[in-house]
């Protein structure tokens, strides 16, 4: 696999959040997810950074919502995880499995 197309630990993590928000992802709901699910805290402005790395890379797409009164009149962007993230997810998925497996470590170390 060449090295562009290894996913970093957040990213996978960005990606897994944005399928399992479906239509509500969008930034804040984003983060909020992630720490509810992971107890990792992010920056939002990683969050961002993530997304917009990610929306490079082909993985998502964004489109732009309608304004909404409780944002003063800004509208959120939504995020949508498209095939070539699923299948980044997958490969990433495959490629963390082949590493574990017949592995046991302990605190210590290799058991």
């Amino acid at each position: 696999m060449p090295r562009g197309d290894y996913l970093g630990e957040f990213e996978q993590m960005i990606l897994l959040t944005v399928a399992r928000l479906d239509d509500d992802a969008y930034g804040m709901a984003i983060m909020e997810e992630l720490q509810a699910r992971t107890g990792a805290e992010a920056a939002v402005a990683s969050v961002y950074a993530s997304l917009d790395r990610l929306k490079r890379r082909g993985f998502v797409t964004s489109a732009i919502g309608d304004s909404t009164p409780e944002r003063g009149g800004r509208a959120k962007r939504f995020f949508t995880l498209v095939p070539a993230g699923v299948v980044a997810l997958h490969r990433s998925r495959r490629a963390l499995d082949s590493l574990w497996d017949g592995l046991e470590l302990d605190a210590d170390g290799l058991v």
